[in-house]
């Protein structure tokens, strides 16, 4: 079958872990399916010897058909997941959007881009490695930055409170609009519409 693309939602698996700054990436996926099934038109499929959890959607909202896919490899190790994926699907790095939290961007804030650095984002700089190349699409929502930089495995794996926890989920609503902005116009209105979020 022919996709339009792979998304793949960049997080960790397992309780201890939902609902934290670095599991973003997993919330989009999760929204993006939860918007599929309202049309009854999300299909998983067995996503095992990838190493992840697997979706096929068609939407009307969205042109084509996608792949959305929640790594099971740990963050570390996210590109164990992509590269295979892709590989087997016979898709280009260009077919990609990775959507990652970013520390370097405030919270709520959005970006979307083509290629670039990895920031010290160990999920991207995984991906980056076994692809060889960074030319793939990515879809950033930022978390904003703990004031000391020792505390950054705490501020992104930690719990967050009441108010963390709806303005992150403003935040991958809206990156849900930019995806799918997108998947229908590509990446000039994208990026366009990423960086109108929260002026």
């Amino acid at each position: 079958m022919n996709y339009s693309g792979l998304l793949v939602g960049l997080g960790n698996p397992g309780a201890r872990y939902e609902r934290t700054r670095h599991n973003c990436g997993f919330a989009l996926v999760s929204a993006l399916l939860e918007l599929a099934e309202q049309s009854c038109v999300v299909q998983q499929v067995n996503g095992a010897k990838f190493s992840c959890e697997l979706w096929r959607v068609s939407m009307p909202q969205v042109r084509g058909t996608w792949l959305a896919a929640r790594p099971l490899t740990f963050m570390n190790l996210s590109g164990r997941c992509v590269q295979p994926l892709l590989a087997w699907h016979k898709m280009q790095p260009e077919q990609l959007v990775v959507v990652h939290d970013e520390l370097d961007l405030p919270p709520g804030k959005l970006r979307f881009k083509l290629g670039g650095g990895n920031a010290g984002h160990n999920g991207l700089k995984s991906i980056a490695e076994l692809l060889g190349t960074s030319n793939f699409y990515r879809l950033r929502i930022g978390i904003g930055h703990p004031q000391h930089k020792d505390d950054v495995p705490a501020w992104v794996l930690g719990h967050l409170d009441a108010e963390d926890r709806a303005r992150l989920q403003d935040a991958v609503s809206n990156a849900l609009l930019t995806f799918i902005t997108f998947a229908n116009n590509g990446l000039e209105d994208a990026a366009k519409f990423a960086r109108s979020i929260g002026k």
